[in-house]
């Protein structure tokens, strides 16, 4: 059974969208029209880009799906499984994809995390393009952030920095509606601590380090998603705005040579439409195919196109048209673990998650006011820390500066997440590797197109990622240890006390450590004329015309946060870039 709020997160990819079937056309009706742009993907930011592209009435827009809209009981899911994780005791474990109308924004826990600022210097300072820096991309936070009041309408004075938030953009942000019987305690235990555990009024300000209230992309009770959002009602109202789900895009096909370069200027898909199921369809961008398949998706869409490492793609069987040995590279990855506590309460989520009555009242109350316990999300505090110095020794630091962290710590009043025990009341600690150095890839499988690929996360691969695993369950257990707990933490489950030294971490931290699914860097961006990478700085892919991405692929180091708000971010300035690039 899942827990209660994660209940709500699948419950509110149908209520909370209710998309109109305004701009919906079936893959037939593509037939003859001509569109300027092709959008592969409305997931974070392909819905971004669909969106402000076809802000000009002139400009016709395509937005091709390959999942369903929003129905009860839907394949939300691509149910990808990774390979054998050397770093995870040889386990194999699933991959969660949104296989939907907005992506994984439709089917993520909702935190809103922007990262370090030195996340974003040093995408400026590998690209070359200061374009891309913490300071230029503020304008694109601002314009996305649509903060909003929490549904409870508490005092929000002191839970955040209105100065770093935007107020007027399409996404709804907003801070926890409901309050949870541990927050006052999570926030003695900050102060008594104080250190590395030190109160942080806003970790969205681009000073990450410390404690501090959730921030979540919710508006009104309901989750605000890239398809709730940018493709609102009124957006899909647009006449030059198409969208066709169930479209499975294949491959992007050669066109032609245009300055010297193979453009690739249409795509191939299948429909699971009725009329044409079965059929394989292609249409072609009069400027660009745009693909925001995000990271799994947009690589093997790119293989499968002959566009990767010549030799790989000979020996699967693909005929190989453009060498670009990364793509499909350089993939990273969040690993997540769970330190969980019995407590002496039985006012946790667990008891909503373990007592059908409560949860249908909770659900029935969420359904009819948008109110409760269902509003919040996994967790209501997270901090952001980094090794001290011994323990980094003299390694390379991989974060991408002195005041950036290396681990998270989400704090839940209750088990949260997947695997749930079935009885107990409970408060956990999540730990996530934030700048990992295990690199892993995206491969093809088969040279069927539609066959998933093969997908190596590389989690807790290297030395270094263990270590940071392990130093954060050994700030969990520092938490909850603090005497602001007494008397309601008890003791240390699930496994969680037999680890009581850094050998037996690691071992606990072998077998239960999953993703919180954040992959990036599959089709990353470089500088202009570099040997390596896969996209140039305004996102084109390199060596080809007519062929851009805009998605997480692009992000060459994973963030130091959940990343949709950085790919939301991506894609709101890629749409200047691509703007730019077609004036009228």
């Amino acid at each position: 059974m899942l827990s209660s709020r994660f209940t709500l997160l699948l419950s509110s990819i149908v209520a909370a969208i209710g998309i109109a079937e305004a701009g919906f056309i079936d893959a037939a009706a593509t037939k003859g029209v001509a569109y300027d742009f092709i959008v592969v993907g409305g997931g974070n930011a392909g819905n971004v880009v669909a969106n402000r592209l076809s802000e000009n009435p002139q400009t016709k827009v395509l937005v091709l799906e390959a999942g369903p809209k929003l129905s009860p009981g839907g394949p939300f899911d691509w149910n990808y499984t990774t390979t054998a994780q050397t770093g995870l005791g040889g386990r194999s474990i699933p991959y969660p994809r949104g296989h939907v109308l907005g992506g994984s924004s439709s089917t993520n826990y909702l935190l809103y995390t922007r990262g370090s600022s030195e996340d974003y210097d040093r995408y400026a300072s590998v690209t070359g393009d200061q374009g891309w820096s913490w300071n230029s991309m503020q304008q694109y936070f601002r314009k996305n952030e649509k903060f909003t009041p929490p549904q409870d309408g508490h005092n929000i004075t002191g839970q955040f920095d209105p100065a770093v938030h935007g107020f007027n953009g399409i996404n709804s942000v907003s801070l926890s509606g409901f309050p949870s019987p541990t927050d006052g305690r999570v926030m003695n235990a900050s102060a008594e601590l104080g250190g590395d555990f030190k109160f942080n009024l806003d970790y969205n300000s681009g000073s990450e380090l410390g404690l501090g209230w959730i921030q979540l992309t919710i508006g009104g009770g309901m989750r605000s998603s890239s398809s709730s959002a940018y493709l609102a009602p009124s957006f899909l109202a647009r006449p030059n705005l198409h969208v066709v789900v169930g479209a499975e895009v294949s491959r992007v096909i050669k066109t032609g040579v245009k300055n010297g370069l193979p453009t690739f200027n249409s795509v191939e898909f299948r429909s699971d439409n009725e009329v044409t199921i079965g059929t394989l369809i292609q249409l072609t961008a009069s400027k660009e195919v745009i693909l925001s398949a995000g990271s799994v998706g947009t690589p093997h869409i790119l293989l499968n196109s002959g566009i990767g490492d010549t030799q790989a793609l000979t020996a699967a069987g693909v005929t190989p048209l453009v060498d670009l040995p990364d793509v499909g590279e350089n993939l990273s990855d969040h690993p997540f673990g769970v330190a969980a506590f019995t407590v002496s309460s039985n006012n946790t989520i667990d008891t909503l998650n373990d007592n059908a009555v409560l949860m249908n009242q909770a659900m029935q109350q969420w359904e009819t006011e948008k109110t409760g316990p269902l509003v919040n999300s996994v967790a209501t505090h997270l901090m952001f820390m980094r090794l001290n110095g011994s323990v980094l020794g003299s390694n390379p630091d991989p974060a991408p500066g002195p005041n950036s962290p290396h681990y998270e710590l989400l704090v839940a009043d209750g088990i949260p997440v997947p695997p749930l025990p079935t009885e107990g009341n409970f408060i956990a600690g999540g730990a996530v590797v934030l700048n990992p150095t295990s690199r892993g890839s995206v491969k093809l499988r088969t040279s069927n197109p539609f066959d998933a690929p093969i997908i190596d996360p590389a989690l807790l691969k290297t030395d270094f990622d263990r270590v940071v695993m392990r130093e954060a369950i050994k700030s969990i257990k520092k938490f909850y240890a603090a005497s602001a707990w007494a008397g309601y933490v008890m003791a240390p489950t699930g496994g969680l006390e037999h680890a009581v030294d850094d050998a037996s971490i690691d071992e606990y931290n072998r077998n239960t450590t999953q993703t919180i699914f954040h992959p990036v860097g599959t089709a990353s961006m470089s500088a202009k004329g570099a040997n390596g990478g896969v996209v140039d700085p305004d996102l084109r892919v390199k060596k080809v015309g007519g062929l851009r991405v805009v998605d997480a692929s692009v992000i060459p180091f994973i963030p130091s946060a959940h990343p949709q708000a950085a790919v939301y971010v991506f894609g709101e300035r890629a749409s200047d870039l691509i703007k730019a690039t077609y004036p009228q």
